[in-house]
């Protein structure tokens, strides 16, 4: 906690200085170079959610941080945790972006982060994203604050931001998202996407019988990637955690879930994962799900798909011992991910 404290202040100086030079434009280094960003360019045409004007890309991601560092902000839930029961709210950020991003279908060129579409019903209340309204809703006063800037770009600043907050990797961030102006067909409009395109924890197999790592290749392959980005991108679960009022699950996957790392792959190869039975002193009547000796932690049968499956384990391994590859792995994964789809002038 004390060096998240420390990497806050150590950005909100930097913010500070850089606020106070001209509005020409700059690059931040990401995982996979430096990424321009036009800071006085106009939102595009089709922003209808966005105001014409600059976009203070220092002040904005100043707020984001503090928003990430608030131990006030609000995410309710039953379970008990920070925040009002649901847990820090920088995890939820990256759960944001990644599920805005991960609806993108490139066969067809529907879906992805473009139009920020999770706005409206029925994505809105699309199973897998329950909960996020949360998310969306603890970032409207900075919307409110920086009218400029397109929910769709908002939503996955914040998720990249929220990354870094949590001591991870600098993913980089290109600006240009548009805004749908309401809920529209896929057929007539390619930002939206139908209900499924995000995957499931499990597929009846309990992870173990083929059904559950086929299904993750099924929905990963779709949008355009490989064995090893799936297990990169499957990482951020070192952040977080489940809800029995959201997913049906519950528990944390690492005892840091705020903190960015390769615990996650360590905890799946290290640990002793058997089916739980009770929670709290009382039958599990959720969803199928592992839990360590303890308890405490959990794996979610698509977790473990991954170090059954053969192709999947040997990169669980390798990012097990050495998270300086797993950070420039994920961030290159994960700014492509956040990518797919969108037009950018």
């Amino acid at each position: 906690a004390a060096s998240r404290r420390a990497h806050g202040m150590m950005f909100r100086a930097f913010a500070r200085l850089m606020s106070s030079r001209p509005a020409r434009g700059f690059a931040l280094a990401a995982g996979t170079g430096a990424t321009a960003f036009a800071l006085s360019a106009a939102p595009r045409a089709d922003c209808r959610a966005a105001k014409a004007g600059p976009v203070d890309w220092y002040k904005l991601r100043e707020d984001l941080m503090n928003l990430m560092e608030d131990e006030n902000a609000k995410n309710p839930s039953v379970d008990g945790a920070s925040n009002g029961g649901g847990g820090a709210v920088a995890p939820m950020m990256v759960r944001l972006a990644w599920h805005c991003a991960g609806t993108y279908d490139a066969k067809t060129g529907t879906g992805g982060s473009d139009g920020a579409t999770m706005r409206f019903k029925p994505e809105s209340e699309h199973g897998a994203n329950a909960g996020l309204q949360h998310a969306r809703n603890l970032l409207e006063p900075i919307k409110r604050k920086h009218p400029n800037v397109s929910y769709a770009d908002l939503y996955v600043y914040a998720g990249v931001i929220a990354v870094e907050a949590c001591g991870g990797p600098n993913v980089g961030f290109r600006p240009g998202r548009s805004d749908a102006a309401g809920p529209t067909p896929p057929e007539k409009d390619k930002r939206f996407s139908p209900d499924g395109r995000l995957p499931d924890a499990d597929k009846g197999d309990f992870g173990k019988g083929g059904a559950t790592a086929q299904h993750i290749r099924d929905i990963f392959y779709r949008m355009g990637f490989n064995d090893q980005e799936i297990v990169a991108l499957a990482g951020a679960h070192a952040l977080g955690r489940c809800h029995t009022d959201r997913s049906g699950y519950w528990g944390p996957w690492t005892r840091a879930d705020t903190t960015f790392s390769n615990e996650y792959y360590r905890e799946m190869l290290e640990n002793t994962w058997t089916p739980k039975k009770t929670h709290q002193g009382k039958p599990w009547t959720g969803p199928a799900q592992y839990e360590d000796p303890s308890g405490e932690l959990m794996m979610l049968p698509s977790d473990l798909a991954l170090i059954w499956d053969p192709k999947f384990r040997p990169y669980v391994e390798k990012y097990a011992k050495d998270e300086e590859l797993f950070f420039k792995d994920f961030a290159k994964a994960f700014k492509k991910l956040l990518e797919l789809g969108v037009k950018f002038d």
